[in-house]
């Protein structure tokens, strides 16, 4: 599914690869401890500012780090499992790391009902946006154009759309909102249906029509000078191996949340920095991984690809997290606004429509990749000056 640096294509593993992969998770478990064992004295005091950014580097880096290398294990297991059990496995991976971000911030501190709102509308302005933009961008002023499956794209973009339009936008209009507070069989409701749109479309995807997101036939992914593309090696281990250490890495960013999420409450309440900047950390901490490989695709010409991971992480982002918080709601007492405010809306609503006019021919060019910046660039701004 993604394609990011890849490990020596060998069955075995030597000792130096070996510790090469399992750096992620060692750092990790490192940084576990040390946060454990000295917590009461490194958070004691956060109006200590230069101590409080550095904490906030390094618990952000290190689970960083370990994102990527979440990311490169589950996609070794996918190459293994085929599909559709690799398309679920990279799906489910990711997803564990935003959830677990999304319910340690909402259950430390003060109740923030709009965090998982600012996380999914962060999500589809980053990735429809900001992804999108440089993606094709970059790809335009190597190639002047590139070519993409248009089927595939429309598919994206319709469930994309529909998802959006019925977790963001329709709990404002409705007479009872799906809080599970105030109305929790309409947050089951609303959680059950946003799965089920997302299981119809992984089933379209990975088995009836697997065409339909395929490279374009004639489209190589050569680039002007003629270059061929490098190949895809294999990834050393077997696949009990990458299931362990996929595990491993995954453990310490849930349990790094915990120490970050005091953090995002203090620039939060304390410092009154605006709530939307939650959701945008925790939306660039899982997409980062997925917006390298795009713009690397993009670069080598295999737009389809770029397209795919782009458009697969905002899905797979809205119809797996927003069910999962609205359970977290349920089990905790916790509310969960869902709607968007006005301006979020009109964004929202202008941002599917281009979306759906840059994918709605079969060719893009450098006007479609620069308007989806500009779009990302105005949605920036209106998180410091609303």
């Amino acid at each position: 599914m993604n394609q990011r640096e890849t490990f020596p294509a060998a069955t075995t593993l030597d000792l130096r690869t070996l510790l090469r992969i399992a750096s992620p998770a060692t750092a990790g478990f490192i940084s576990v401890i040390i946060a454990y064992l000295y917590r009461d004295k490194l958070f004691a005091d956060l109006t200590n500012y230069p101590l409080t950014l550095l904490l906030f580097i390094w618990l952000f880096g290190t689970m960083m780090w370990c994102a990527f290398g979440v990311v490169r294990h589950a996609e070794a297991v996918a190459e293994r499992l085929g599909e559709p059990y690799g398309t679920l496995v990279l799906t489910l991976s990711v997803i564990a790391i935003e959830v677990s971000l999304l319910a340690s911030i909402m259950l430390h501190g003060e109740n923030n009902p709009t965090l998982a709102r600012d996380a999914m509308f962060a999500t589809l302005m980053i990735v429809l946006n900001g992804m999108v933009g440089a993606a094709l961008l970059m790809g335009a002023l190597r190639y002047w154009e590139q070519e993409y499956n248009l089927a595939g794209a429309r598919a994206f973009l319709m469930v994309i759309a529909a998802l959006a339009v019925f977790a963001l936008i329709i709990p404002n209009y409705t007479k009872t909102a799906p809080d599970p507070i105030e109305a929790p069989y309409k947050a089951l409701l609303f959680a059950a249906i946003t799965v089920l749109f997302y299981i119809v479309f992984l089933f379209i995807q990975t088995m009836r029509h697997r065409a339909f997101f395929a490279e374009p036939e004639g489209n190589g992914g050569h680039d002007m000078l003629g270059e061929e593309p490098e190949a895809h090696l294999p990834q050393a281990g077997s696949l009990g191996f990458h299931i362990v250490m996929l595990l491993l890495t995954l453990l310490p960013v849930v349990l790094l949340s915990e120490y970050l999420a005091i953090l995002v409450d203090f620039g939060l309440e304390g410092l009154a920095l605006p709530d939307s900047l939650g959701g945008v950390m925790v939306a660039l901490l899982v997409l980062s991984p997925e917006g390298l490989t795009a713009f690397h695709a993009a670069l080598r010409n295999h737009l389809q690809r770029a397209v795919n991971v782009c458009l697969g992480s905002a899905l797979a982002t809205i119809g797996l997290t927003i069910p999962a918080v609205l359970m977290i709601g349920l089990v905790t007492g916790r509310a969960v606004h869902l709607g968007l405010d006005e301006v979020q809306t009109v964004l929202l609503i202008l941002t599917l429509f281009v979306s759906a006019l840059t994918f709605g021919g079969v060719r893009t060019n450098v006007l479609q990749g620069t308007v989806h910046l500009l779009l990302f660039i105005v949605y920036v701004a209106l998180i410091f000056s609303p």
